[in-house]
């Protein structure tokens, strides 16, 4: 397996990219890979900079054992276009959004989460940011598919 980054985005990085951040985080530890496969989160807007995770996203992933407490929201910036391997949306807008900001020769690396989801039909983590808790449970759900599928498709990649 060669090494991969990969950067998790949604528009404010305070709840579904760092989920998806603390989920793949467990599961490449898990599976004694984090020395291949590097992991970060970003948001397409700055609304939330130096933020933690939203209080609501840590209590829902910490009841799974994901601990979201040290990270802190960040905007994508230019060079993670060519930083990362791989860029994962959450939905189709912000994957519109970094589509614009992405250099033509690297639109091969932007992709939607969802894509990666072995058991949901859905194509879109939903923004639990004004839903209640249940909202923050379904995005867990999504996520964990989808990190699963992202996991099995990097170790198919050798």
């Amino acid at each position: 397996m060669k090494k991969t980054r990969i950067l998790f985005v949604c528009m404010g990085n305070i709840c579904r990219s760092p989920s998806a951040e603390g989920v793949m985080r467990k599961l490449v530890d898990q599976a004694g890979l984090q020395h291949l496969i590097e992991i970060d989160s970003a948001g397409t807007h700055a609304y939330h900079v130096g933020a933690p995770p939203d209080a609501r996203s840590q209590a829902a992933a910490r009841q799974r054992g994901y601990e979201l407490a040290a990270l802190r929201a960040r905007q994508v910036a230019d060079d993670d276009f060519s930083g990362f391997d791989l860029l994962l949306a959450m939905d189709r807008d912000n994957l519109s959004l970094l589509q614009r900001r992405c250099p033509a020769h690297l639109q091969g690396k932007l992709q939607l989460m969802m894509d990666y989801a072995e058991h949901s039909t859905v194509t879109e983590v939903p923004d639990p940011y004004y839903e209640g808790a249940r909202g923050f449970e379904i995005v867990l759900d999504y996520l964990e598919d989808a990190c699963d599928g992202l996991l099995r498709a990097l170790r198919k990649s050798d």
